[in-house]
């Protein structure tokens, strides 16, 4: 049976507009002009869904979703609330009230909806982020990374919205800031869950009036811009902890896409390792380079800690090092590569087990003396592949004998 989505919205074009939608998508539908009329729906028809415009004549949809705990007190219904633009306040008595999420109206129109890229480390959010800039009317205008965990406060502060001269001590000159030099395109802000709270007010302003000021300065700066966020932080938890504002969070929070760990879709590991290889070789200019079979069974199994980042790696290294065309298993140089040539998860490498340290001292031995090895002895080969200057490999080295 297919499930039934129950419509409460008074205005007749969105209604029609959602259950066109739906339909389309396999789901039966009903639909409610007004709140007492929607109550009347719950009761009888026991939607699995409900979407509920939170501006109705008469019972509000905030009334509704009060009273719908009464109604139905055990069968947790999800409902979904609609809210015009400028309209979050009510979106966020709504999440209180138990609303499951929330859609900011209108719905029709979501190619500049700000988006929050969810997922660990290394699972390819940015590149998700580039993605969807590229394929958005803004793909012609710039796009503007950047890393909120990367810098202290007050250089955040300051590369977001730019200075006036004399903000501070060295300004002796206007600079603009990353948002102001985005203006047209899109924003990336990467791990938006370390951005302070002083901070995650002032971005709140961009994203409702789309304005700010410059460090230092009077003078209001418009700006066009789109903003797409990501995290490896469960922000709802940030939200209930006091460490991320609501309000900042609902705003972001209108299209929500969560990225699998690369261990959760093994399938993908033989064509992402394919696109790697392909880049790297051609870099490189070592064309006709392959994987073997063994090679792409042993990536397959291999739980990839470190996601997609930690695969490219890989995949770069083993371009650079193998004497080959043909890539085997033993030229995989991975953060654990027993584990990837059989070791089973319940032996850990042995100096995992040792205090941080002396731990991380014995890592670096063994990552060092492991692309020595695969690079037979060769410093510079080996120096490529760790991403290291060769002088400071040398060092590194001579400080390991």
């Amino acid at each position: 049976m297919n499930a039934k989505i129950l419509i409460v919205d008074d205005d007749p074009d969105i209604v029609m507009m959602l259950e066109d939608r739906l339909h389309a998508s396999g789901y039966e539908t009903v639909a409610a002009t007004e709140g007492q009329q929607a109550l009347d729906h719950i009761v009888h028809e026991s939607p699995q869904l409900i979407l509920l415009d939170l501006t109705l004549p008469k019972v509000s949809g905030l009334d509704v979703l009060k009273r719908l705990s009464q109604i139905k007190p055990s069968e947790n219904i999800p409902v979904i609330v609609m809210t015009a633009h400028g309209s979050v306040e009510a979106a966020v008595e709504a999440m209180k009230e138990g609303a499951y999420d929330f859609l900011t109206k209108p719905l029709d129109k979501d190619h500049d909806a700000s988006v929050l890229l969810l997922g660990e480390s290394g699972t390819g959010k940015e590149l998700f982020a580039r993605s969807i800039h590229q394929w958005s009317h803004r793909g012609a205008m710039p796009l503007i990374v950047i890393n909120c965990v990367a810098l202290t406060e007050t250089l955040l502060e300051n590369e977001l919205f730019g200075h006036e001269r004399g903000a501070f001590t060295g300004a002796d000159r206007q600079q603009k800031g990353k948002l102001e030099m985005a203006d047209g395109g899109t924003v990336f802000l990467d791990e938006i869950g370390d951005m302070s709270l002083p901070l995650q007010a002032k971005l709140l302003r961009v994203l409702q009036d789309r304005e700010f000021q410059r460090v230092g300065g009077s003078k209001t700066v418009s700006v066009n811009i789109r903003i797409i966020a990501a995290t490896n932080k469960d922000l709802r938890q940030a939200v209930r902890s006091g460490q991320f504002r609501e309000d900042l969070y609902f705003r972001l929070n209108v299209v929500t896409l969560t990225l699998p760990p690369l261990r959760e879709r093994s399938g993908d590991v033989p064509a992402l390792a394919q696109f790697f290889l392909d880049r790297h070789t051609r870099d490189a200019k070592r064309p006709g380079m392959a994987l073997s079979m063994a090679a792409i069974e042993a990536l397959t199994g291999y739980p990839w800690p470190g996601n997609i980042r930690e695969l490219d790696n890989v995949i770069a290294r083993a371009v650079v090092l193998s004497p080959k065309d043909t890539i085997e298993p033993e030229m995989l140089a991975l953060l654990a590569d027993d584990t990837i040539l059989g070791r089973s998860e319940d032996d850990p490498l042995p100096y995992l087990n040792l205090p941080y340290h002396e731990s991380m001292e014995q890592h670096s031995r063994y990552i060092i003396a492991r692309a020595m090895e695969l690079a037979e002895g060769n410093q510079t080969k080996a120096a490529e592949s760790l991403k290291l200057q060769r002088t400071y490999l040398a060092r590194l080295l001579k400080q390991q004998k």
